[in-house]
């Protein structure tokens, strides 16, 4: 668990930074070249949104990993250690009961354009020469922009990436390595507001 946890912090990771490079990239050079010289990359529209999209659904399993997660929390801080790591179990089984059938769906999406949906292609990404393995892989087939299975493979693959988190977050809990799947300040003002007025009522 521990050698899988390493290989996908790597992959997450180095996917966000290449693909925050990308964008910012494409984003300076398409506004350079509209600015000064009146002209533009034609695919820098499309290619941005769907490198949003991957950074958005990637970031989504990621942050699950960093506990970046907000949400109330003041009762379940409140409660002993028992009944608070029960109750972040519950919470894991339903972010599981979420993504679990998400995982399917994604799964059943992206396997129709994968394959009897494999000729269809973007509007303006030209097919990079480097991406052709996987189509060979797959069909075998040639392009002259980017068939869509490539980039809407991030959708099983960023709910498989949340499936594997919430998974390894409901581990690190019932091990006792956390206590919580969110943070939230908050909730810890809160707490600690509540624990000074039962100790200021003690008191008097």
């Amino acid at each position: 668990m521990q050698a899988i946890g390493i290989w996908v912090n790597r992959l997450e990771e180095t996917l966000i930074a290449y693909i925050l490079a990308a964008m910012t990239a494409i984003t300076f050079i398409n506004v350079v070249l509209r600015h000064w010289f009146n002209s533009g990359i034609l695919w820098g529209l499309e290619a941005t949104v769907f490198l949003f999209a991957w950074l958005v659904l990637l970031g989504a399993s990621y942050c699950v990993k960093v506990n970046a997660y907000l949400g109330v929390d003041t009762f379940v801080a409140m409660a002993p250690p028992s009944p608070r790591r029960a109750i972040t179990l519950l919470a894991v089984l339903a972010c599981l009961a979420f993504s679990v059938p998400m995982l399917i769906g994604s799964w059943e999406f992206w396997w129709v354009f994968a394959g009897k949906l494999s000729y269809l292609e973007v509007n303006d990404i030209p097919m990079p020469g480097v991406l052709q393995v996987f189509v060979d892989l797959m069909n075998g087939g040639t392009y002259d922009k980017m068939p869509r299975f490539i980039p809407y493979f991030v959708l099983p693959l960023s709910m498989t990436l949340l499936c594997f988190r919430f998974l390894q977050a409901g581990w690190r809990v019932l091990i006792g390595a956390q206590d919580l799947i969110i943070v939230s300040h908050e909730a810890e003002d809160a707490v600690a507001e509540a624990g000074r007025t039962m100790r200021d009522g003690a008191g008097r």
